[in-house]
């Protein structure tokens, strides 16, 4: 069961007892959302949704972010107006450990082919 938001503005994230393979690996299924991982990967703190240049729309974006922050991959938090995006890699990696990195390291990969 996903924790109940606190007010309007705190959005809700599974605890780590609720991350399930399954939701984090289809999560990462998409191109789209495999690329927001690798840009919050590559950063050492959080990013703001309008840091992200995705060739898709405002809702479309929206929806990514969301299936990410539902399956436990990424937390989202509003600092003032903006929506704040961290990776969840300590939580990840206590609960899959060399996940995330082997996965990152063969996105890596597949971009230098040309698979973006």
């Amino acid at each position: 069961m996903t924790s109940p938001a606190i007010s309007g503005r705190d959005l809700p994230h599974p605890g780590c007892d609720e991350i399930r393979l399954e939701g984090v690996l289809h999560a990462l299924s998409d191109p789209m959302r495999l690329r927001i991982v690798r840009e919050l990967a590559a950063v050492s703190g959080e990013l703001s949704c309008s840091d992200f240049e995705l060739p898709v729309t405002k809702s479309t974006t929206t929806h990514h972010f969301r299936v990410l922050r539902e399956s436990g991959v990424i937390r989202q938090v509003y600092r003032g107006t903006a929506k704040m995006n961290g990776l969840r890699r300590e939580d990840l990696e206590g609960l899959f450990p060399g996940l995330l990195d082997a996965l990152l390291d063969a996105a890596g990969r597949q971009a230098v082919r040309g698979g973006r």
